[in-house]
């Protein structure tokens, strides 16, 4: 996420080339595809004024004769509900995948699997629906609950769940940290490689002025962002439930790779941007799929055009409203640049879309798996703050939150212990963007603009694998934005740049999927080099051996 875009920042930064911009120059990208064309609005469904959750629509949904299910990680589990499949069925999630990635399908078999029965109101500031999720304990250790995160109780708005139960059985969830955690008590330990059933009805109110952790969650501007709105499972790791609160700064998920498949119910005229694809042939509602994905998001607005592009297996499709075509456009030619430039240094792009969508964020840019975000305040082409043009700043987030694809979405991290992670890395890839399209004077730029954030905080010998929260404002986008990435290059520096090269291409083909830790990213950089790196990731990384 371009957190350091936050408006707090803007005021602090004095030189033109550094103000609220990651990256300080605007590289030309030549277009390799055909110009875009504005897509129709797709068919869609009418929201009544007080809409009940509807039970599985029989054959609604399209099936595919290529066998998909992984290993079963457990038996007689009360069926679906909400679709007509069965929870190891992932033909769905196929078409959602290019072909190099489809593997991946008969992997990860004990990834949760979230099915959502959605419908949101006339006015776009609620939603309500079912939920049931196929939880499966990855631990080696009993489970006697499941933790649920309910982030919209500390994002401005509110989520009320009920009707819960587990197997079929109705239990009485506890709620903890603001009504922001809620605990599902089980009615006997789940034991390793076993699995649950848990259902639940909830109902989310989304804010109007809500400035909590860059406004990714509210209705403005006729833009609603839907983010982190539906009860989401909490990572399970050492030492246990991860149920500490996000800072009001920084990323708010951390979460394991899962499989959804979304039923919307909307108005009509409402466009909708959304994780994954759009199932076709579909009845009740607009079904998305989307997997394996950490998350799910959405977007929509009765104002959205939507420009399209393909590049290779991939679409492109931009999202903003029709006052906005040129910066859509310019949207278009960013995303397919550094969807190569990724593509060939790392893995190619596993979805078969990427969506990006302008809405109203006080960041400029913030990553979730399939789907970016762009600030629409940057979309108006002349215009240009803090001394930058828009499209400079157009050009760079875009670069910025599609690298999150590979540093975030595919590789996972703790993004609220160490957020290092994947913004300083994501930070360090979007230099080799800049390095791919423009050269190296134009990843000179950026370079030194890199060094104007750590400037901010006087060049401040802090380490950047501290928490998010451990950081003040200031120093969150100073070390992680500014003094981390000039650790990466430096490590580069030293390992050599094509041995370093090689780590990061190792790196993602390792932990894509899963999740990875600092201890990991040095251990796998010392085993590609064959040499010592702890003096160097004492000195820079880790909290107080500075």
């Amino acid at each position: 996420m371009n957190h350091i875009y936050h408006l707090h920042l803007l005021s602090l930064l004095s030189l033109a080339l550094l103000v609220g911009c990651r990256q300080p120059t605007a590289v030309p990208v030549t277009p390799t595809s055909a110009p875009p064309t504005e897509t129709a609005l797709r068919p869609r469904a009418t929201v009544t004024s007080a809409p009940q959750p509807t039970t599985a629509v029989a054959g609604a949904l399209p099936t595919s004769a290529a066998p998909t299910p992984p290993t079963a990680v457990a038996a007689d589990l009360p069926a679906p509900t909400l679709f007509d499949i069965a929870w190891d069925d992932r033909s769905l999630f196929r078409p959602g995948l290019i072909p190099a990635a489809q593997d991946v399908l008969q992997q990860l078999p004990g990834a949760t699997v979230y099915l959502l029965d959605l419908y949101l109101s006339e006015s776009l500031t609620a939603v309500s629906g079912m939920q049931e999720i196929r939880y499966t304990n990855q631990e080696n250790v009993p489970l006697d609950q499941v933790v649920f995160h309910l982030f919209p109780n500390l994002l401005g708005g509110d989520i009320t769940v009920q009707d819960v139960t587990v197997n079929g059985r109705a239990v009485a969830p506890i709620l903890q940290t603001a009504n922001s955690i809620m605990r599902v008590p089980l009615p006997a330990p789940l034991l390793p490689g076993a699995a649950v059933v848990i259902r639940c009805t909830f109902t989310t109110l989304i804010p109007t002025d809500s400035q909590r952790n860059y406004n990714v969650f509210a209705y403005q501007e006729d833009i609603l962002a839907l983010a982190h709105f539906y009860p989401l499972v909490a990572v399970y790791d050492t030492p246990g439930w991860r149920a500490d609160p996000p800072a009001p700064q920084g990323d708010v998920t951390y979460s394991d790779t899962s499989f959804y498949l979304v039923r919307i119910t909307a108005p009509d005229d409402l466009v909708i941007a959304a994780s994954g694809y759009e199932v076709m042939g579909s009845d009740g509602g607009r079904v998305f799929a989307a997997g394996p994905m950490r998350d799910f998001y959405l977007a929509a607005s009765h104002d959205y055009i939507t420009l399209s592009r393909q590049v290779g297996d991939v679409t492109i499709n931009s999202f903003a409203p029709a006052r906005y075509t040129e910066g859509a456009t310019a949207v278009l030619d960013f995303a397919a640049a550094a969807l190569t430039s990724f593509g060939d240094r790392f893995t190619p792009y596993p979805f078969t879309e990427l969506d990006v969508v302008s809405t109203p964020t006080l960041a400029l840019g913030i990553e979730y798996p399939g789907i970016i975000v762009n600030a629409l305040r940057i979309y108006d082409l002349d215009a240009s703050s803090g001394g930058l043009p828009n499209r400079v700043r157009l050009e760079s987030t875009t670069a910025h939150e599609v690298g999150h694809q590979w540093f975030y979405s595919l590789v996972g991290n703790d993004q609220l212990r160490e957020p290092w992670l994947d913004e300083a890395v994501t930070q360090y890839v979007t230099y080799l963007y800049y390095l791919d399209t423009g050269g190296p004077p134009a990843a000179q730029t950026f370079y030194n603009a890199l060094e104007g954030y750590w400037d901010v905080v006087d060049m401040a010998d802090i380490a950047i694998g501290l928490p998010v929260a451990a950081y003040n404002n200031n120093e969150y986008g100073g070390i992680v934005y500014g003094r981390g990435p000039i650790f990466i290059h430096q490590l580069a520096a030293t390992m050599g740049q094509e041995t370093f090269d090689a780590f990061l291409r190792a790196y993602v083909h390792q932990f894509q999927w899963g999740i990875a830790t600092g201890a990991d990213f040095q251990n796998l950089a010392e085993q590609t080099c064959a040499c010592n790196l702890a003096d160097l990731f004492t000195t820079w990384v880790f909290p107080g051996n500075e």
